[in-house]
């Protein structure tokens, strides 16, 4: 798996030992292992959604309210007026 990078490992493994010291090694490992628990129950919370939500029948739509066109919603607004032509600002 490592290959040829195995000893790039051990010096890494090294220089954690070096910065954080033996007593803090254990608490560290604890961090880690505690975000991994966290980081895959989130994850496969997140899958299940997903699952659930794909495998939920769609509901089928309802009768919907007649669409009114365009053109015939702007002649109609033009035909009334706006309020800002109808009550000009005072001068």
């Amino acid at each position: 798996m490592f290959g040829g990078h195995w000893v790039y490992v051990i010096i890494l493994l090294i220089v954690v030992l070096i910065i954080f010291g033996p007593g803090r090694l254990p608490e560290l490992g604890g961090a880690v292992g505690k975000a991994m628990r966290e980081f895959r129950k989130a994850t496969s919370e997140l899958t299940n959604e997903v699952t659930n939500a794909a495998q939920a029948k769609p509901e089928a739509p309802g009768p919907t309210a007649p669409t009114v066109p365009a053109a015939a919603a702007s002649s109609e607004s033009a035909a009334k007026g706006s309020t800002s032509e109808a009550n000009p600002p005072p001068s």
